[in-house]
């Protein structure tokens, strides 16, 4: 079941162009570690996925290879308990931001949805290592989303729907904050204004087991 979930999340986010060819991963906790698409894969094509264990080894004699991200998915897993989803990508508008090393802040109230005021920024580090690992669980803490400086955004998600929708809301924000940019200085809502959105969530959307 959790294999199906990814691949179909992997071949969403393909659909929407928001990971082109190998640049994004996506991953599921298992009770093992994690399934994570494969080193170099492509969402337009067959792909293996990979279970792999928090600590990187390859579970179940897969042939596969796993991504090379693999180590920065078992870290947010470790500093979110309750991400069961993982998106990585190169969204253009994310990308974009993150390569200007700034935040995405409250600009809009829907920023508010990834858990926080806004959503950081981590610092350039080399793609595939620890320290990349470290930067991003530090920068997701907290939240649902960081962007990674020089380099892309993650999201997380209790299943592969909001994980998509999260990816979705995330890269729209971005490219609507970056055409505010390029028009003069946005408006940045208050402490207050988050907060008083954050408690109209609260009582957004259909309430189940209503007539």
């Amino acid at each position: 079941m959790m294999h199906d979930e990814v691949a179909w999340l992997y071949r969403a986010l393909g659909d929407r162009a928001l990971i082109v060819g190998s640049s994004g991963n996506v991953s599921a906790r298992t009770a093992d570690g994690m399934i994570i698409t494969p080193s170099g894969g492509d969402p337009e094509a067959a792909v293996e996925l990979v279970p792999v264990s928090m600590e990187g080894a390859v579970l179940d004699e897969s042939p596969g290879t796993p991504s090379s991200e693999w180590a920065f998915h078992a870290a947010v897993y470790r500093q979110c308990p309750d991400a069961a989803f993982i998106v990585h990508t190169h969204a253009d508008a994310c990308t974009a931001l993150a390569c200007l090393g700034l935040p995405l802040p409250a600009f809009h109230y829907m920023v508010g949805q990834f858990g926080g005021a806004d959503v950081l920024c981590a610092p350039y580090v080399t793609f595939g290592t620890p320290a990349l690992a470290d930067v991003a669980a530090e920068a997701i803490s907290g939240r649902s989303a960081c962007l990674l400086g020089n380099h892309g955004m993650i999201v997380t998600a209790k299943s592969a729907r909001d994980a998509l929708s999260r990816a979705v809301l995330l890269e729209t924000l971005c490219r609507q904050y970056l055409l505010a940019l390029s028009a003069g200085t946005p408006r940045l809502l208050t402490e207050q204004d988050m907060a008083d959105a954050r408690e109209r969530f609260k009582t957004y959307g259909p309430r189940v087991g209503t007539a």
